[in-house]
């Protein structure tokens, strides 16, 4: 079982409309709504795959019960927390005739330590049936630069792997516990080291040092140029074949999925790799975000060329 953790859920409400005016009545054309936040796009591809998914984290009110309740069609089990005030909404406005997107970001509620210790005792049970655990995405306010640092002590002191994906104050002081995995991108190796990061060597170097203070995994992100990652086993670089790409928002969390179910199915770091980029570049070919199709993920595989550096 894979565990996705998402501390600050969402609906994730997606409006079309013809030449989006403000100050004016705008007219929507279609719209639609689903559970959001960086960990529930996580779980979406890890189930499409087959992996049987459960997703933790805070929700509210009855919004909160519409996150649990519209992830059952994907297959993925909620076992969220729950407070009393409502999840935030995320709006996302599409406007057809301009090409240009407009997000409005709601903050969402604020938490307490009184409902993160309640948090806390309520992972430590999933953690004990997850093979894999893996966290993404912010926090609510109310929590602190500690709280990612705190559930991977948790997981680690459980035996089991655990990703983090997450960037700024959380990252850095998450990656203090020493995760399984990390991914950051160049700004955040770029930050977490002080190293420039101009070159592909460089880059390595970066990765190197996190590396040897504890992550087992680090695998940073070069965009269209694939990605490298560095571990036990050795140094990698996946470099991923020129695909006609649809929507490109999500292929963080869809390649975070590929590294949980390798992880979860006991893969060497260059299968896991080579899958991990297969579903990220398989869900950038599909409009709808964390998903993609196992017959692209599949054509896919075998066009991904790993070197070992």
């Amino acid at each position: 079982m894979i565990l996705t953790v998402t501390l600050n859920a969402a609906i994730d409400k997606r409006y079309v409309v013809d030449a989006f005016k403000a100050g004016e009545v705008n007219r929507v054309k279609e719209c639609s709504y689903v559970p959001g936040g960086k960990g529930l796009n996580v779980s979406k591809p890890a189930s499409i795959y087959g992996a049987e998914v459960v997703a933790t984290g805070f929700v509210g009110g009855h919004a909160g019960n519409y996150i649990e309740d519209a992830l059952k069609p994907f297959g993925i089990k909620g076992d969220f927390y729950h407070v009393d005030a409502e999840s935030r909404s995320c709006i996302n406005i599409w406007d057809e005739v301009n090409h240009v997107q407009t997000e409005f970001l709601e903050p969402g509620f604020t938490l307490t330590e009184e409902d993160f210790l309640g948090f806390e005792k309520k992972f430590r049970e999933l953690v004990k049936n997850a093979d894999v655990v893996s966290m993404s995405g912010s926090v609510p306010k109310g929590l602190n630069g500690t709280a990612y640092q705190r559930l991977v002590r948790i997981v680690k002191e459980a035996g089991k792997p655990v990703i983090l994906d997450t960037s700024g104050k959380l990252l850095e002081m998450g990656i203090e516990a020493c995760p399984t995995l990390i991914k950051p991108n160049i700004d955040e190796i770029r930050m977490l080291t002080g190293k420039q990061c101009d070159d592909i060597q460089d880059i390595i170097e970066a990765a190197k040092i996190i590396h040897a203070n504890g992550v087992e995994i680090v695998v940073v992100s070069l965009g269209a140029d694939g990605s490298i990652a560095v571990g036990e086993e050795g140094i990698f670089r996946a470099v991923v074949p020129k695909i006609d790409a649809v929507n490109t928002v999500g292929c963080g969390d869809s390649m975070i999925a590929g590294f949980a179910l390798g992880l979860s199915d006991g893969l060497s770091l260059e299968e896991t790799l080579r899958r991990a980029s297969a579903i990220s570049a398989a869900s950038a070919m599909r409009k709808e975000t964390g998903f993609f199709v196992m017959e692209d993920m599949e054509k896919l595989l075998p066009k991904i060329k790993i070197e070992k550096l």
